[in-house]
């Protein structure tokens, strides 16, 4: 099948669906789409709150809740036991359909009237200042993780334990500031590294313990800048890397970003256990195209954030799929298409619906077949009505779009995209019919974080009591008690800012969507690297010589 040109309707650039996306897109049922990949993703963000956690009440029952929706929905709120509770009926809200009337705004009319949860995620225990959060324990102001306990300020955790200010990482246990690391032991201010222990700033190292301020090692201990010390003289050498000093921890994360300019081979890809694929951060992904921060999957094109999916394409922080399309925090799914935070099969357009089957523009419906509109049809008047929605839809010029803009769950400002795509403007959201909220804190009181002791040990547990104002973002945040504790055992000065402001920090290092051409820094051969020219790294690999020469 041939390429087609086309010419992005919202941003008005010109984009190429290759003949693998066209066939991918005929395989899985999804219209050809009109906007180029970066603007779909930047529509799917709109429905992938980041948040800011607050404290409210129930819709329901009036009963306390702690959620990182906004206070100004347009939908009711329910605790998420509520939620799956049969203390309500999603089928109470439904309506016919209009066909005089745009398919899109009948959804939304029926969206905000269905109650979401408060929090995403199953089978978590003293989880609750938390959001997305699967099977988890004890966990506190963490976001997309699963199995976690005893985690603080996680993102994207799976298998961590015991852990402060970490981000897409697995199998982390007394860890703190990592971002991207595997199976690590008390693993600190690090980045892309695994099996590592008894360590700090390290970045892509491999089973190395008692390493400070090193890149690119493998099986090796006692070492600080790649030099190799004997076991006394290493604890004794790594006195002079005292992370209790705010001031000092300041010069070595400078010296640690120096390090990553100049000294450290960077692979042009992060990619681990992974074939004939482009993109980066993938592990144990074959055949994956355009494809970001993804793991376990196979025959996907065009996707962000997400695990264990097969012969899919347009898709954003979703799991467990197959033959989907054009969705966005989908928790599993087959035929599955142009739908948000949803579980089914058969089914199109689907918001916060779980484990349905044949399903067309439905809202919270739960174990229900052949609705539409969160109506109840019989298997034969579903068809015929589904058929005439299409038409309807491809008339207006609506079908095989995903949901709107207007429809999204918080203002865009607060959405995920903020990661990924910091460069979406408000005007360019507002004339999509999004929301933007420009949320201003300046009036919170509390203690400017400048004024707070340079070193932990000049701080007693009472500091947890004090509130304090981020420089960045004016939002005001505290050192929690588990925080304090954790930070000096570790010997750690007190952060100065948000966690929030932590976590997206972390995250624009694997947030990189686009590749830039680098010449390999030992064969000279032309690669794509996923750095930006901004960062300033000097030593890019193409993948065979890394292997060559760090592996």
């Amino acid at each position: 099948m041939d390429t087609q040109e086309k010419t992005c309707e919202y941003c008005g650039n010109n984009f190429v669906l290759s003949s693998d996306e066209l066939v991918m897109y005929g395989k899985v049922q999804v219209e050809i789409p009109t906007t180029c990949n970066t603007c779909r993703w930047a529509q799917q963000f709109a429905f992938w709150p980041f948040g800011k956690f607050r404290k409210g009440t129930s819709a329901l029952s009036g009963q306390s809740l702690i959620t990182m929706l906004p206070s100004s929905v347009r939908y009711p709120i329910y605790t998420a036991k509520e939620w799956w509770s049969d203390a309500w009926d999603p089928m109470e809200f439904g309506q016919d359909y209009d066909p005089t009337r745009s398919f899109f705004d009948q959804l939304k009319e029926v969206q905000e009237k269905v109650p979401r949860p408060h929090q995403q995620g199953t089978n978590s225990t003293g989880c609750d200042w938390c959001d997305d959060i699967w099977d988890s324990k004890n966990c506190y102001l963490s976001r997309s993780c699963a199995r976690a306990e005893n985690v603080s300020y996680g993102y994207r955790g799976f298998d961590v334990k015991d852990s402060i200010d970490i981000s897409h990482a697995f199998s982390l246990d007394n860890c703190y500031e990592c971002t991207y690391s595997f199976n690590c032991f008390e693993l600190n201010f690090s980045r892309n590294c695994r099996d590592c222990m008894n360590s700090r700033f390290l970045y892509d190292c491999r089973n190395c313990s008692n390493c400070t301020m090193c890149w690119n090692l493998r099986g090796k201990q006692y070492c600080i800048e790649n030099v190799q010390y004997s076991k006394e003289d290493y604890f004794e050498k790594v006195k002079e890397y005292d992370m209790s000093s705010y001031q000092n921890l300041e010069l070595l994360q400078k010296r640690y970003s120096d390090i990553l300019k100049t000294e450290t081979i960077h692979r042009e890809n992060f990619n681990i256990n992974t074939y004939t694929s482009t993109g980066t951060y993938l592990a144990d992904c074959n055949n994956c195209k355009n494809v970001f921060g993804w793991e376990e999957s196979e025959n996907c094109i065009n996707c962000l954030r997400g695990r264990e999916a097969k012969d899919s394409i347009d898709l954003l922080g979703t799991w467990k799929v197959e033959l989907c399309g054009n969705d966005s925090c989908c928790t599993g799914g087959y035929e599955l298409r142009y739908s948000s935070w949803s579980e089914g099969r058969y089914s199109e357009y689907l918001d916060e619906c779980i484990e349905v089957e044949n399903c067309f523009g439905c809202v919270g419906l739960r174990k229900k077949n052949y609705c539409i509109l969160n109506r109840q049809y019989t298997k034969e008047e579903y068809e015929a009505l589904k058929e005439k929605i299409i038409a309807d839809m491809r008339e207006r010029g609506e079908y095989g779009r995903f949901l709107p803009y207007s429809m999204g769950l918080c203002s865009y400002d607060l959405t995920t995209a903020a990661i990924y795509m910091p460069e979406i403007t408000k005007e360019y959201v507002l004339a999509r019919g999004g929301h933007w909220d420009d949320q201003s804190e300046d009036a919170v009181e509390g203690l400017a974080t400048s004024e707070l002791p340079d070193s932990i040990a000049e701080v007693d547990a009472t500091i947890s009591k004090q509130a304090l104002v981020c420089p960045v973002t004016g939002w005001r945040f505290n050192i929690s008690p588990d925080e304090f504790q954790f930070l000096s055992r570790k010997g750690i000065a007190l952060p100065r800012v948000h966690f929030d402001v932590r976590t997206k920090n972390r995250m624009r290092s694997l947030a990189t969507l686009h590749g830039e051409h680098y010449s390999c820094v030992y064969c000279a051969k032309d690669c794509i690297g996923y750095y930006p020219k901004e960062w300033g790294y000097t030593n890019i690999a193409c993948e065979e010589c890394y292997k060559q020469n760090i592996n």
